[in-house]
């Protein structure tokens, strides 16, 4: 039975090679159907049906995963993914392809996040794959390097159980169809359609016909080019777009738009693997994203010490440390500053967890809505800002357990300067018993909490996401 809800150190190779024996392969895709070619951004809309990992042997009644996401129509795909069989981390990646193409104004290929990853009984693992300057010269608008395919590819290869292009055909699918303008899509646009709208190529993709009137929610968008780069991706894999002939593509398509970017950048841009932060308070053991993607580190001092996440922030980025260790220290040391930060980039966060317990949770940015607002021609791929000229986003993830009374919440959170903090906020209010608010200021959280292996999935209440869920039911005989 498959149902949503309204409630609202690096790895040494990262070619995309074929995985290990012991990635535990569920096997190839066996075919490709749509059913129901409709999508709206709220909790009526209908899924795209996708035959992603051929027949799946019947599960458990308890066997349930949930998916909650800022853009409904990704929450679907990895909804479903995890309905055909797929694991925590299949789902993971396919919503992040997913989110490239119907919420490409903060999730874009060209940009980057961080990823917050446990299994059940296991330390959790954070992955970094933020976006990074590139080193170029001459371009009028410079782009960071792409690395959110870098990082999904580091994800599979890590947790995953089936082939990476696996992942990617939900996107492709939905390039071809096209997808429905979400609410927070059209919302984005609105925000900034005057100077998105001076550049010929965004124009043509996100107004009405071309005509300069921007996309509104329901409006139908085709990415032709995107999902031509994503056909070509899943072909010849990720390592190719870094060092491959689909780098020379790249590079060459997006220093048309003012990049400046080389390809020694993508070939030399890598994501890191760590350890979480982490830390025990009372019954509750408690793991958050770690340095770089330092909201994290913001949320775990904010709920330590009862600290203004951003204040916190700000304080660290003033002493230029970079590293977990760096992190742990700095988060017994109280520090904060009261000037707190600028005003910060937009993101969007996921979470998803499935029936057997494996859990992830990510932030995707672009370092600016909209990026650059340019795209790397050919690719359709929009480039994320170049991390000098922008603050940093704040990209908190946390996983909350407390194993005597069966407890866990995954939580990631979007919004600016107040990411942080409504994490921080959230955790407060579970290990207070006190009812989740999820209020705080822009701050958006997506969550799931179980109790007793009963899992419950919400997204931001101000915000216009979905929690989406599947339970496989035992076949009867």
């Amino acid at each position: 039975m498959v149902k949503h809800d309204s409630q609202t150190p690096h790895h040494p190779c990262l070619s995309d090679r074929p995985a290990p024996r012991w990635a535990r392969r569920l096997g190839l895709l066996a075919s490709l159907s749509l059913l129901g070619t409709s999508l709206v951004a709220c909790s009526g809309g209908r899924s795209l049906k996708h035959h992603l990992f051929g027949p799946t042997t019947p599960a458990a009644r308890n066997n349930t995963g949930i998916v909650v996401a800022d853009e409904p129509q990704a929450a679907l795909i990895g909804r479903d993914v995890l309905a055909r069989g797929g694991n925590a981390a299949d789902a993971a990646t396919a919503t992040a392809f997913a989110l490239s193409v119907t919420l490409p104004s903060r999730a874009s290929l060209g940009g980057g996040g961080a990823c917050l990853i446990s299994r059940p009984g296991q330390p959790a693992e954070s992955i970094s794959f933020l976006p990074v300057d590139g080193t170029g010269a001459g371009g009028d608008r410079p782009a960071a390097v792409p690395m959110t395919a870098r990082g999904m590819f580091v994800l599979n290869l890590r947790y995953g159980s089936v082939q990476l292009g696996d992942t990617i055909d939900p996107a492709i699918i939905l390039g071809q169809q096209g997808i429905t303008v979400s609410h927070q899509l059209a919302a984005d646009i609105a925000a900034v359609q005057g100077p998105l709208f001076s550049n010929e190529g965004m124009k043509s993709l996100f107004s009405k016909n071309g005509t300069g009137v921007g996309m509104t929610e329901g409006d139908q968008l085709t990415q032709p080019r995107l999902t031509s780069f994503l056909s070509r991706l899943k072909l010849v894999g990720v390592g190719d777009l870094y060092t491959g002939a689909l780098s020379d593509v790249f590079v060459t398509q997006a220093n048309q738009a003012g990049a400046s970017l080389t390809r020694d950048d993508l070939r030399r841009s890598l994501p890191g693997e760590t350890s979480a932060l982490h830390f025990t308070s009372g019954p509750y053991r408690l793991s958050f994203l770690a340095p770089p993607a330092d909201g994290g580190l913001g949320s775990a001092v904010a709920f330590r010490q009862g600290l203004r996440a951003e204040n916190v922030i700000s304080a660290w980025r003033h002493t230029g440390q970079k590293t977990l260790q760096e992190g742990q220290i700095f988060m017994a040391s109280g520090r904060s500053d009261a000037s707190g930060l600028p005003p910060l980039p937009a993101s969007t966060s996921f979470v998803v967890r499935d029936g057997h317990g494996l859990s992830v949770a990510c932030a995707l940015t672009e370092n600016n809505l909209f990026g650059t607002g340019r795209l790397a021609g050919s690719t359709g791929v929009i480039l994320a800002g170049a991390p000098r000229y922008y603050p940093g986003p704040l990209l908190s993830a946390a996983f909350l357990d407390a194993p005597r009374s069966r407890m866990q919440a995954i939580l990631s959170a979007s919004g600016q300067n107040d990411a942080a903090q409504i994490v921080a906020d959230t955790l407060k209010q579970l290990t207070q018993g006190q009812p989740v608010t999820a209020s705080t200021g822009t701050g958006q959280l997506n969550s799931i909490i179980c109790s007793d292996n009963q899992c419950t999935g919400r997204a931001a209440p101000n915000g216009s996401g979905l929690s989406a869920r599947t339970v496989a039911r035992r076949s009867s005989k």
